[in-house]
């Protein structure tokens, strides 16, 4: 489910805001009138329409194939519930360097971890490039917030079994929204990074509703059937639910000039984790900090201290 949420609960801002995510396409124009004569000629078929759209990451995973990091990364298939997920490793991968897994967000791809992943080899780490299903090379069309979760719980846990212990977990967007949740119910990593995480995945319901004129009607029931499939109530993954129970020291990266989330989302991490850091940064927008030197030295060397 995408929670890369707009910035503003003001409706008209609402949809300009969630459209720098969906698009103003012809294609996205044709869905929202296509889910609006769904919804009015036959509403049962309307909900389950929304609900495969709004588990659609977009853009189309294909579009991304080519941004995979490339020469130097061994990329390897886990087998993960109806599909599997890639993981990649630096070839020249030291045994002894500490180990950080990081993670994309809603629609990305691993390649989008890239620079965060060097600036960490130069500090003697080693990164591992998680790649979601339905995202980059990984099979499948769906995926959600909840399988996020379980994903890096998943890799988290699997890693641990082999031996191998994670100095840090570094997500972004709808991943970080997925890590705090994932670190709540005691998720194995010494060291914690949320850059531009989402607050609400239940707010962003309502933008999608917004966007693609679904009713209210149509929207809740899109979410019940969503917290009914994954066994999980949305505000149960908001930060005053999460933060509380996370031990780890942390460190929140938010741009307050992010137009798909809200500096207030990575705000509230920050307040709702005993002792979290906020670095805020501005005119970087949503995905630039990614790759913008400064922050990438800043998290570096938090997750690199002893």
């Amino acid at each position: 489910m995408p929670t890369d949420t707009p910035a503003t609960s003001n409706p008209a801002a609402a949809a300009a805001a969630a459209s720098s995510y969906y698009g103003a396409s012809l294609f996205m124009r044709a869905l929202r009138v296509a889910l609006a004569t769904l919804q009015r000629a036959w509403p049962a078929l309307g909900v389950r329409a929304a609900y495969r759209l709004f588990g659609t990451p977009l853009p189309l995973k294909w579009l991304n194939r080519r941004h995979a990091p490339g020469a130097g990364w061994q990329r390897e298939a886990w087998a993960f519930e109806n599909a599997s997920l890639g993981v990649y490793t630096p070839q020249a991968a030291s045994p002894e360097a500490p180990r950080v897994l990081l993670v994309h967000g809603w629609g990305g791809h691993a390649g989008q971890m890239l620079p965060l992943a060097q600036a960490l080899i130069a500090l003697g780490t080693t990164p591992l490039l998680l790649e979601m299903p339905a995202h980059g090379r990984s099979p499948g069309t769906a995926s959600n917030l909840p399988q996020f979760v379980r994903a890096i719980d998943y890799v988290a846990a699997r890693l641990a079994l082999e031996g191998t212990a994670l100095k840090a977990i570094a997500a972004h967007s709808l991943g970080a929204n997925a890590l705090a949740y994932a670190a709540s119910r005691g998720l194995r990593a010494e060291r914690l990074v949320l850059l531009a995480p989402p607050a609400s995945p239940h707010a962003f319901t309502r933008y999608f509703a917004h966007v693609f004129g679904l009713s209210e009607r149509t929207r809740a029931a899109m979410q019940h059937r969503i917290e009914a499939r994954e066994g999980i109530l949305m505000p149960l993954l908001e930060p005053a639910a999460v933060g509380p129970r996370i031990a780890q020291p942390t460190l929140v990266v938010h741009d307050r000039d992010d137009r798909v989330n809200r500096f207030a989302d990575g705000v509230a991490y920050r307040d709702a984790i005993a002792n979290a850091r906020l670095v805020a940064t501005q005119a970087l927008g949503h995905r630039r900090i990614l790759r913008e030197p400064s922050v990438l030295q800043q998290v570096a060397a938090f997750i690199s201290k002893a």
